[in-house]
């Protein structure tokens, strides 16, 4: 399985936090079913990072069309080549 992140740029309307809702209970969806590791966005910035494990880049564009905020984002898609994070480490030993 590979992995590619999702770089959003979005805007915003009277509409978008209408659909922010079911958007979160999709993203949530496919967290709970391992396709989505990370979720992160910034208002500041109105952007949104989304690490997706899938096959191909276009089974990872599946996934990202599907969003009810879709019509919002301009976005592209890259596949990493090295993905590191706290949550694949064993935990710290911790020794009585």
């Amino acid at each position: 399985m590979k992995k590619f992140q999702a770089i959003i740029k979005f805007t915003m309307d009277e509409d978008f936090m209408t659909l922010v809702p079911p958007h979160r209970t999709y993203i949530n969806f496919l967290i709970n079913k391992g396709i989505i590791d990370s979720y992160a966005v910034s208002m500041e910035s109105q952007t949104c990072w989304i690490t997706i494990n899938t096959e191909t880049k276009a089974l990872a564009d599946g996934y990202i069309v599907k969003s009810p905020l879709y019509k919002y984002w301009n976005y592209g898609i890259e596949e990493l080549f090295v993905y590191d994070s706290q949550h694949y480490r064993l935990p710290a030993l911790q020794l009585n």
